[in-house]
Formats: structure tokens, sequence, C-alpha cells
């Protein structure tokens, strides 16, 4: 055995293999710019006051569906904020209610961005990871409710934002909600 090999074999052998490595993050180590610790439910109502003459209805005339998408911010403990995304669906029939569909789906983010980009992370990223899993709760909900799977197309979380800080600069400065 040369010299050589044998340097290699104890370089292999103090090297750590990355699948046993479990060590944190230590303060000069980079944090992922966001993670997710949790998803949850923190609210689910659904309602079907008209059942079931609605649903001979509905075979004759076409439902009418508003749906509601709104996103708040709570900080818990630095860098740790709760998103929620509050989604509420209606869906009437000839003027009457089919159903009432009330999900707050929320997550844990950390989050580990700079300042000026904190508030866009949160209000459009954040619930655009959680929006396919509320999506998802949605149309399992009104599907078992005895409807049609409610299935929502994609939001535009970004155009949310946007929308939220123009109104803000023409009301006086007032900052979308992060409570």
């Amino acid at each position: 055995m040369s010299p050589q090999d044998n340097e290699s074999k104890t370089d292999d052998a103090e090297s750590p293999s990355p699948v046993a490595t479990s060590e944190k993050p230590g303060p000069g180590t980079a944090q992922p710019p966001l993670a997710v610790a949790a998803q949850y439910i923190k609210d689910l109502s659904f309602e079907a006051p008209s059942s079931p003459e609605i649903l001979a209805e509905m075979q004759k005339d076409a439902p009418e569906i508003s749906v509601n998408v709104n996103v708040n911010v709570h900080p818990k403990q630095e860098p740790v904020f709760e998103v929620i995304l509050h989604l509420r669906a209606e869906c009437t029939v000839t003027k009457k209610t089919a159903f009432i569909l009330e999900l707050e789906y929320g997550g844990l983010f950390s989050v580990n961005v700079p300042a000026k980009n904190l508030q866009p992370v949160l209000l459009i990223e954040c619930p655009r990871l959680l929006f396919p899993f509320a999506r998802n709760i949605l149309a399992e909900v009104s599907r078992d409710g005895g409807f049609p799977p409610l299935m929502l197309g994609p939001v535009d979380f970004a155009a949310m934002y946007q929308n939220q800080q123009t109104q803000a600069q023409q009301t006086g400065g007032i900052k979308p909600q992060t409570e």
C-alpha cells in the first residue's frame, strides 16, 4: 500500500456522512429563508340550510358561487409567524343558499429574510404554500356535504398584496394587516 492510499483512507474515515450529521445550524450557519413548521385547520364550518330540496334545484339551474380569500399574519416568537388563510365560499341556486363553507387554514412559518422582504414573504409566499391544502379541504368538505366538489382556481396572492399596498397608499399609508 502506498502512502497516498493510506492518506485517502484516513480522510474518508474522518469525513462525516451527510446522513449521519444531525447538528443544528450554528450562529454562523445560514438559515433557510422560509421553512414550514406546521400546518393545521384552525376553524372549519359547513352549512347546507336548504338541503335536500336544493339538490333538485341544482339539476335545473346553475349554481352561483362566490369565494372570498383573506390572509392574516400573527407574529409569534421571532422569527416564527402564524399565517392564516381565510376562505369563505357561498353557493346559491335561485337566490337560495345551497351551502356556506368557511375555512381558516393556518401555518407556522420560520422566516429568515431581510425586514424589507418580510411582508411580501408572509403575505404572498406563505399563503401560496398553504393554498393547495386548503383547496383540497374545501373540495372534500363540499363533496362530503352532498354537493359537487368545490374546485377553486389558483389565487394570485401577489396581486392581492399589490392591491393592499395600493389601497394602503390611497388611505394614508395604513399597511396590510399583520397582527
